[in-house]
């Protein structure tokens, strides 16, 4: 029997297939990991040109009030996240997380005032839980809809002028700025956020013309195709977090270090201070500091350190203090880089700790985050 016909197709799913990719399942999607180029020069790739990445399977869904008011949809989702979205300007994204009662973290999601609504972008692998958690929190408040569309990302520092070559105005965006254009005669939805720590945009495409714009994008000499593997390891350098990976409901915003994704609005003194799932224990660890944190790792030598390794205060390996929940080589650093989680009075940049390789004590440093400088246009 056919394992790959139970998993989902994008709707560039035969576009990859043309282009030779290796194909895995992932999040339910069969995917592709690696083109024929392989992940080392697909990385290199985006870093230094353009990358065009298939990011269909993530859900795009809009939330808009029953009312028809922006104001009311985005304080409805504001009971969710500790975010604050009714200050969010029209036509900018922001980014959040969907927070439980414990203070644990269901899913990390893009958020965008859109004219009356919200557009929401969340993961793959949380999407149907996520869409059925507004429901069941804010659909008396809401209109919860899913949409049927394709999302591609073109990340890298020619991802501008590749783009501004279908759509002049591209080169006025900044950071997180969400645009409504047409792209080789398609309505598109244009946002500039680049998870690969490059410049870079999302663009929102009606699954039917999907493959057409895929291919415009493809026709420049600047820009590849790149598959899941070089997603990775770009996130990575970038000190971007994967959910299931480096935050789930076992870890809090504060600890896995996104106090920067909530603002002071929501913060204990702020104007809508608190009314989100565990706001009491957030709000305390963002008063007076968590426990654990969230670091960059470097560890010596060639060797990478894949995720779940445990870490050491010792060279002897006999106080276990943390993990690792992501790890890998970094092509742009030119060597080993992962990330995990340790007490804080292991968490300064240049502590020095351990990590257990198939039954070795490795030493790997602390590291400050993003391994690389990230490139966004502010």
């Amino acid at each position: 029997m056919d394992d790959t016909a139970a998993l989902k197709k994008t709707p560039l799913h035969a576009l990859h297939l043309s282009l030779g990719a290796r194909m895995v399942p992932f999040a339910g999607y069969d995917m592709p990991v690696q083109y024929p180029a392989g992940v080392m020069k697909e990385h290199l790739q985006t870093r230094q040109a353009a990358g065009v990445f298939d990011v269909s399977h993530m859900g795009q869904v809009i939330v808009k009030a029953k009312t028809g008011k922006y104001e009311d949809a985005a304080l409805a989702l504001e009971s969710l996240v500790p975010v604050d979205i009714l200050g969010l300007a029209e036509g900018r994204q922001r980014y959040g997380f969907f927070t439980d009662d414990n203070g644990g973290i269901l899913d990390d999601l893009m958020i965008t005032h859109l004219d009356d609504h919200l557009f929401v972008v969340v993961n793959a692998a949380c999407k149907d839980e996520d869409v059925a958690h507004m429901q069941k929190h804010i659909g008396d408040r809401c209109d919860i809809t899913v949409l049927d569309r394709a999302l591609v990302a073109l990340q890298g520092p020619r991802a501008v002028d590749v783009l501004a070559e279908l759509w002049a105005d591209v080169a006025a965006m900044k950071f997180m700025d969400v645009r409504h254009c047409r792209l080789h005669d398609v309505s598109c939805l244009v946002s500039r956020s680049g998870y690969s720590g490059e410049d870079g945009f999302e663009i929102s495409i009606p699954a039917d013309k999907a493959e057409d714009v895929t291919k415009r994008l493809l026709e420049h000499p600047d820009v590849e195709a790149i598959g899941l593997g070089a997603r990775d390891s770009l996130r990575l350098e970038a000190g971007l977090c994967l959910y299931g990976n480096d935050i789930d409901t076992t870890t809090t915003p504060v600890e896995a270090a996104l106090e920067w994704g909530m603002q002071k609005a929501r913060k204990t003194g702020g104007a809508r201070a608190g009314g989100f799932p565990g706001a009491a224990r957030i709000l305390s660890e963002l008063d007076n500091g968590a426990t654990r944190r969230r670091v960059g790792l470097k560890p010596e030598g060639k060797a990478p350190v894949r995720g779940h390794a445990k870490l050491y205060a010792d060279a002897e390996g006999k106080t276990e203090i943390g993990e690792v929940t992501s790890g890998g080589f970094g092509p742009s650093v030119e060597g080993p880089v992962a990330m995990g989680y340790v007490p804080v009075s292991h968490a300064a940049a240049g502590t020095e700790i351990y990590a257990e390789v198939r039954g070795k004590y490795l030493p790997i440093t602390v590291s400050a985050l993003p391994f690389i400088t990230p490139t966004y246009k502010r």
